[in-house]
């Protein structure tokens, strides 16, 4: 297993990713002060009944975002109901995402 950290400038400030590595498998996920962006094995209704602003980037096993360099380059699939307060989309860019997050 390996950690690995990425920090993003956005206009209203950094957000920061973390990816956890294993041999053909990633966790993805991107802070921010306002809430956060993660891949498709986080459970968006569970992170609801946090009240944390949460919204999933697109990512399937044929087409994985597989690393933090290839993140910003997605498109939000789904929010949370605190991220739509935010006015995270699904079809946003996750570049856009982030400023909304920071």
């Amino acid at each position: 297993m390996e950690t690995i950290t990425k920090s993003y400038e956005t206009k209203n400030g950094l957000v920061e990713g973390v990816q956890v590595k294993w041999p053909g498998f990633s966790i993805l996920m991107v802070t921010g002060k306002k809430g956060f962006l993660v891949c498709g094995v986080f459970d968006l209704e569970a992170i609801d009944r946090f009240n944390a602003a949460a919204a999933m980037v697109e990512s399937t096993p044929d087409n994985p975002i597989g690393s933090l360099e290839r993140f910003p380059n997605r498109k939000i699939s789904k929010a949370n109901k605190k991220a739509a307060e935010l006015g995270i989309t699904a079809g946003m860019d996750v570049i856009k995402a982030f400023e909304l997050i920071a």
